[in-house]
């Protein structure tokens, strides 16, 4: 009977590979489909609500064709992949709806709108179906709709490992094809290497490897298992030292305050960062709950599981500091989600610690149920339930009906390219303000939605009175006088990009140091911006009165905070190069010295 068996797995398996590779060589036709219509800016790559759709379609619910082969009943897999489409397109044109999405591409020398999935939309929909495939696949094989933890661990880190391993097979598979197409160029034999610079050949065969490489290491559990558990074993052991750590930064806390927290910008991404590695490594230690673990795992994970609650309790502080001053934007609202999220694993784990009699078996429960929590935080954020741009555009005008932001300063940028079709439709609602500020509300949005959308990474333009550069520049040496020329000039309208916020923005302030650089008789003036030492530019007059950028300081002397300050008292004479310029024809070329190692910025 057992061979009988073995035999009838094996005529399966041939039967579902054959299977899963037309399903990859249809996947990858399709979407060399679509690759030549966005490269030729053709239908349907200029067809939002059919070309995002279709992307998004054929990059995810292909995967879940292959895997759900062999595994699910033919009627429980077509449930299954009709509503996983069906949440693939509400997804879809949920992102074309609020018109986030849109890429300019250069074909045939005239821009053209081509669509594509926002990056967002696939990287979170792939998060969503990988969890939510997992837990059908669990179910099914169980027979239950909810299954055990264990069925759950076993077919998620399967299912991890296959999509891990896959990638590399295929990355492997292309290091051969090139290594092969270098050896036939040896006798100037260059068709291999044209072939693999041909789209029509690759996103096929990317497509029908990564389906071979599903099959393959979906016919031997054995393997998979031993790679999972090897793994698994390797990361509890780093969870002591990501302990210490965790515990000696929350240790220093009431020591520094919370102050340089807020200072850096980005605690909250830091922290949330912290807590995930704390849950991968607990969760490595935890295992199944069933497995034997040494006592200094068993220990750092319990620890682990403790920590998790404060790390998130700071981040969820340095997040509402930063709604506090600022309001909510699409980026506070996806965190806000991920802290809830984290805080329910918080929460979970905390209690899951303190049950001594176990070996933190309530984990089962709560990785499970927060499981289902994080589907339905994406299936929000995605969706308009709770769409990060409507909210976020919501929070910024409510700031400036109350006075929180005065209208020099509203970010009328953040609303045209960050607030989708929300943004859009509060600047048309600010082109026609009334009351206080009303001028400048509606210039500033008439500006931006005049703005073209190639021009979408340029700095947004103020609709305010001309800076008043004197206000943000701090002198030296003290009592020096900026020209007068170089305070009046219309730095607005001076074509140059990297010139410091202080000469344009009213929040930019720069040290000016007033010099004769190049001995003309002339006072230059050399601008270092005082947040962000990203090098100083040195200003000079030219013949028609334009001050205009003549020099820089490098990046590395700008942010020697020792260097900057005897520069500002005045402990510095100009010197002659050490070396001579080259005269070529009519061209000055500069010899620039090597220099030795420094011991410090100073030397």
């Amino acid at each position: 009977m057992a061979e009988n068996e073995i035999v009838l797995e094996a005529q399966v398996s041939r039967k579902v590979m054959a299977a899963r590779l037309a399903a990859g060589l249809a996947q990858g036709l399709l979407l060399y489909w679509l690759y030549a219509a966005a490269r030729d800016a053709v239908w349907p790559a200029t067809a939002a609500y059919v070309m995002v759709p279709l992307l998004t379609v054929l990059l995810i619910w292909p995967m879940l064709l292959v895997s759900s082969l062999g595994h699910l009943a033919p009627r429980r897999a077509g449930y299954w992949l009709l509503a996983a489409a069906a949440v693939l397109l509400l997804f879809a044109q949920h992102d074309v709806w609020r018109g986030l999405h849109a890429h300019l591409l250069l074909p045939r020398w005239q821009y053209k709108a081509v669509w594509s999935p926002s990056v967002p939309l696939l990287f979170y929909s792939a998060v969503f179906f990988f969890i939510a495939h997992a837990m059908v696949l669990a179910g099914a094989h169980e027979g239950r709709r909810i299954a055990s933890y264990n069925g759950y661990f076993e077919t998620a880190w399967k299912l991890a490992i296959q999509l891990l391993f896959s990638v590399f097979f295929v990355g492997a598979l292309f290091l051969v094809l090139w290594m092969g197409a270098e050896l036939f160029m040896l006798v100037k034999l260059g068709f291999l290497r044209q072939l693999l610079r041909q789209a029509w050949f690759n996103v096929p065969v990317i497509c029908m490897a990564f389906s071979c490489a599903m099959h393959v290491t979906d016919v031997r559990p054995a393997i998979v298992r031993g790679i999972r558990t090897l793994l698994l074993v390797l990361l509890s052991w780093i969870l002591p030292v990501a302990v210490v750590l965790v515990s000696g930064f929350l240790c220093t806390l009431p020591f520094t305050g919370l102050t340089a927290l807020w200072e850096t910008r980005h605690a909250t991404a830091v922290l949330l960062a912290t807590a995930s590695v704390l849950l991968v490594l607990t969760n490595a230690a935890f295992q199944n709950g069933a497995a034997v673990v040494a006592l200094p795992l068993r220990v750092g994970a319990r620890t682990a599981a403790i920590l998790i609650l404060p790390v998130v309790l700071v981040a969820i502080y340095a997040l509402g500091l930063r709604v506090a001053q600022y309001g909510w934007s699409a980026d506070r609202v996806m965190a806000a989600a991920f802290l809830l999220v984290a805080l329910c694993y918080a929460g979970g784990y905390l209690w899951a610690a303190y049950q001594y009699d176990t070996w933190l078996q309530p984990l089962t429960t709560v990785n499970i149920y927060t499981a289902l929590l994080v589907l339905a935080v994406l299936l929000a954020l995605f969706t308009p339930l709770a769409d990060p741009a409507r909210i976020g555009v919501h929070s910024q005008m409510a700031r400036l009906a109350k006075g929180k932001v005065a209208a020099a300063d509203f970010d009328f940028h953040y609303l045209r390219y960050e607030g989708g079709r929300y943004g859009k439709a509060a600047l048309e609602e600010l082109a026609h303000a009334t009351g206080p500020d009303a001028a400048a509300l509606r210039a500033g949005a008439k500006a931006m939605l005049a703005q073209d959308e190639k021009d979408r990474g340029k700095p947004p333009a103020r609709s305010t009175a001309p800076v008043s550069v004197a206000a943000n520049l701090t002198v030296w040496p003290a009592g020096a006088q900026v020209p007068a020329g170089f305070l009046t000039q219309d730095w607005q309208a001076t074509p140059d990009d990297q010139k410091p916020s202080c000469l344009s923005t009213r929040e930019g302030k720069c040290d000016a140091f007033v010099l004769d650089a190049d001995g003309d008789g002339r006072s230059d003036v050399l601008l270092l911006e005082k947040k962000q030492a990203f090098g100083a530019r040195l200003y000079a007059a030219g013949g028609d009165g334009v001050w205009r950028t003549v020099a820089t300081l490098s990046y590395r002397d700008a942010a020697c905070a020792p260097l900057i300050d005897k520069l500002r008292q005045g402990e510095f004479t100009l010197a002659t190069p050490r070396f001579k310029e080259l005269r070529i024809g009519d061209r000055r070329v500069a010899l620039t010295p090597e220099e030795p190692p420094r011991e410090n910025c100073l030397k």
